[in-house]
């Protein structure tokens, strides 16, 4: 079973799961994430992705849920963009205290 732990600020993070593989294959995916410039982890969560995808749509299977396909689409287009700052000036809240 997964286990899900919390980052540093309260949330949880994703699912973490341990796999044991031969060393041939564990090559492999050294090599696969070298070319694509990704870590292993990274790698291996593509393939996986991929062979599940592929999986279901050859076993017409809809196990998983296509809004959380959409949410992994999203998530990744988000990531690709590059980080800007906002164009306004800062403005300070001020909250003030009801006297009574």
């Amino acid at each position: 079973m997964a286990t899900r732990q919390n980052s540093t600020n309260g949330k949880p993070k994703s699912p973490r799961i341990q796999v044991v593989l031969p060393e041939l294959i564990c090559e492999q995916l050294s090599t696969l994430a070298n070319k694509e410039s990704r870590t292993v982890s990274n790698m291996a969560k593509v393939l996986i992705q991929e062979g599940i995808k592929q999986y279901f749509e050859n076993e017409d299977k809809s196990l998983v849920s296509d809004n959380n396909l959409n949410t992994d689409k999203f998530r990744n287009e988000l990531e690709k963009q590059s980080v800007r700052k906002l164009k306004r000036a800062r403005q300070r809240i001020r909250y003030y205290k009801k006297s009574d």
